[in-house]
């Protein structure tokens, strides 16, 4: 700072007052000190800056199997918002779900000084690990259901599946078959919920689901159980990866969509307007939820919110494509 000084001719203070946005500095001045930072590569030192400021300006992340789109999605979500908020972002990406790998996660995070924690937690056991935990740093969870005293963040998954469901009865089917996720998971429970309200509510007969594990092979051996039914005419899949494996079974077994069976996916992944026939799905916006995610954790640093606990909601949204038609 004091070479950057030196060659704009100005005092330390005014460089100081330019990097730090400050407005009481004039433009021709703060334009000379940038000039001056280009020219010798200055580059401030975080580490010395967050001795002083006694925030390294960096957030932490847990996730868990980032290998799938939700998880993925929710991350980068996470990421680019911090990032738009002036913060670096360390992510942890665990493969135990238990109280002990949650608590080691966090352990490590805050050894490296981060200003806050975004645990995504879409599975029950994640959750639950996260509830028992105490809170020595300021922390959001990501679809973490009841996650203690952790502000939660999540998208509407019930109103997902009833927004599934209620699209398929409205196109004059009896009822709706659905292929479920993992049992473990927030979601897959949400979704299930929903469905289940949806039929409820229209005094439809709800068929036990199928079980699936997420994977396109799940949706494809389900989608041949299904292929076999004749009194099937809409289902109901809990993500877009199933609903690959479900199209992939139909069109083996000789069973026309839509003409035959509507099929409804959930999560709109990039491939799934390109899937044969183009898919129905639920969108998630994961956007949003790393932005709110965000913006709650924030709050939490800047002592804004930290005695209180926060639930925000993110809606979902119908995307109908020609997987679905009427009966």
């Amino acid at each position: 700072m004091a070479d950057v000084a030196k060659e704009a001719g100005v005092s330390h203070q005014t460089v100081s007052r330019v990097l730090n946005e400050h407005p009481n500095v004039r433009s021709e001045t703060r334009a000379r000190v940038q000039e001056a930072i280009d020219k010798l590569g200055y580059r401030r030192n975080l580490v010395a800056r967050a001795l002083v400021t006694k925030h390294s300006r960096t957030l932490g992340v847990v996730s868990f199997d980032t290998t799938l789109y939700g998880p993925a999605s929710t991350v980068y979500g996470i990421e680019q918002a911090a990032r738009a908020a002036g913060y670096f972002v360390s992510i942890v990406s665990l493969k135990s779900i238990d109280k002990l790998g949650v608590n080691d996660a966090l352990d490590y995070l805050t050894d490296q000084g981060v200003d806050g924690i975004v645990v995504v937690a879409p599975q029950r056991s994640a959750a639950q690990a996260l509830a028992e935990l105490p809170f020595g740093v300021p922390t959001v969870a990501v679809e973490g259901g009841e996650a203690g005293e952790a502000s939660v963040v999540c998208v509407d998954q019930v109103e997902g599946g009833r927004l599934a469901t209620e699209h398929l009865l409205s196109l004059g089917h009896e009822t709706v078959w659905q292929i479920r996720g993992p049992s473990d998971w927030l979601e897959a429970e949400g979704r299930v919920a929903g469905w289940r309200a949806a039929l409820e509510q229209a005094g439809r007969p709800a068929p036990e689901p199928l079980a699936g594990d997420w994977s396109p092979r799940s949706g494809y051996e389900a989608g041949r159980s299904l292929a076999s039914m004749k009194d099937v005419t809409a289902v109901f899949v809990a993500n877009d990866q199933m609903a690959l494996g479900v199209l992939r079974a139909f069109t083996e077994q000789g069973v026309r969509v839509p003409d035959q069976v509507s099929v409804v996916g959930f999560d709109d992944i990039p491939e799934s307007e390109f899937f044969s026939p183009p898919l129905t799905t639920i969108r998630q916006d994961f956007g949003a939820v790393g932005r709110h995610s965000i913006e709650v954790l924030l709050r939490q640093i800047e002592g804004q919110g930290s005695h209180e606990r926060e639930r925000l909601v993110v809606p979902p949204s119908l995307i109908p494509r020609a997987s679905t038609a009427r009966r």
